[in-house]
């Protein structure tokens, strides 16, 4: 493998996609740097799966291990009506396609962390900065960061996620690519007072969701408050009042613990509220800048994908790269190779929505009557397609 033309390496995020890119370029010989702009590695209890293709790159990368002892072994998803009365008890793996036994199920937090720990040491970590200029002067790439640093790379890949920076500096707005898919959610913490213990439970009305998951007993519970809006609330999007304000009215139910799970929602102080959303491209690269991950063609959490899709995207960037010694040509088969792969999984938030949320009760009734075992759930059997739809590449040496 040639790497003398385009050695240096910058990588623009620290969550998923990046340091299993910086992961595999370390391993294949590249100098590689990664900038962050949180001032540490970003945690999150917030359950992630790793299924699928997904699973074969973390057997790949030696995590299998770790990961089985990070499982959260999530056991029932219970569905509630507006009541509170029980609906249908099932196996996560009834509505997400996985496979029993087979899917790692992960806090974000665990995930990024034995990410981080593979090239800790042996990959340069800028936390704290992030890239404020981007100058690609088609033999190398100028870069400034914020911080005031300036200094020249081979390439740039931005996995900096659904709001990329990277992206907007080389490919231009947020808004040609954002596709709104027409929800919005608030994500929180509470205290585990309800007695769940390795489960999630769901309640719905047409167009609105509360959902609470809980991975211990005792532990931490997450909420999540999710709504159909036909319209993104741009007006809440940096005003965390409004942002509390707008779900609050959403949801005046004095139903179930409705009431409860709004005043922790208002009182929370990690509050995460933003909009469902995905990234469409014509393009992944452009000259000496490529996106990967979220940054590239975030599939929403609806999708039940968006980490999995990440892991396998960066894993074939890196095996180009590797394997071409011109960049043009390894950014142009790795868009080959994994397109058809994401946009089969981005598909499943259609699916995924109609689970989660959906926006009728003719189409609650629907899905209530699938999870009662009177007809299979779509997003079961499309699921177990896409999250293997792809053969990941042997790269021969290069692997």
């Amino acid at each position: 493998m040639n790497h003398t033309a385009n050695r240096r390496i910058l990588i623009s995020g620290a969550s998923i996609a990046g340091p299993t890119l910086a992961h595999w370029l370390n391993r294949y010989g590249f100098e590689v740097t990664v900038v962050e702009k949180a001032a540490r590695l970003r945690g999150g209890g917030y359950a992630v799966d790793v299924r699928g293709t997904a699973r074969e790159a973390a057997d790949r990368m030696g995590l299998l291990p770790r990961l089985r002892q990070a499982h959260v072994d999530s056991r029932k998803i219970s569905f509630l009506a507006p009541d509170g009365s029980l609906v249908a008890a099932v196996r996560p793996e009834s509505v997400t396609g996985g496979a029993e036994n087979l899917d790692l199920e992960v806090r974000r937090g665990d995930l990024a962390d034995c990410l981080y720990d593979l090239v800790s040491g042996e990959v340069e970590f800028l936390f704290n900065d992030s890239i404020a200029t981007l100058d690609d002067r088609a033999d190398h790439v100028d870069v400034t960061f914020a911080g005031g640093a300036r200094r020249t790379f081979d390439l740039v890949i931005g996995a900096d996620g659904l709001h990329s920076h990277t992206r907007s500096l080389t490919f231009g707005p947020e808004e040609r690519f954002h596709r709104y898919l027409g929800y919005c959610f608030a994500g929180f913490t509470l205290r585990n007072d309800f007695g769940l213990d390795h489960e999630a439970v769901l309640w719905n009305t047409p167009g609105r969701a509360a959902t609470l998951y809980a991975y211990e007993p005792g532990e931490t519970l997450h909420g999540f408050l999710t709504f159909a809006k036909d319209e993104p609330p741009f007006s809440a999007f940096r005003d965390p009042q409004a942002q509390r304000d707008l779900v609050t009215a959403t949801f005046p139910d004095t139903a179930w613990e409705i009431p409860r799970l709004v005043e922790a929602m208002r009182g929370a102080d990690d509050l995460f509220f933003d909009v469902v959303s995905q990234i469409h491209m014509p393009a992944w690269s452009t000259g000496r800048v490529a996106l990967v991950g979220d940054a590239a063609h975030a599939t929403s959490f609806m999708s039940g994908q968006g980490s999995s899709v990440s892991m396998v995207g960066a894993y074939v960037l890196a095996g180009e790269l590797a394997t071409h010694a011109d960049h043009t040509t390894a950014f142009a088969a790795y868009e080959k190779t994994v397109r058809d792969f994401v946009e089969l999984n981005q598909s499943l938030a259609t699916e995924g929505s109609a689970v989660v949320s959906p926006r009728t009760q003719e189409q609650i009734d629907a899905r209530d009557r699938a999870l009662r075992g009177e007809g299979g759930l779509a997003s079961e059997s499309k699921g177990r397609t896409a999250n293997s739809a792809l053969v990941l590449p042997d790269y021969g040496d290069a692997a």
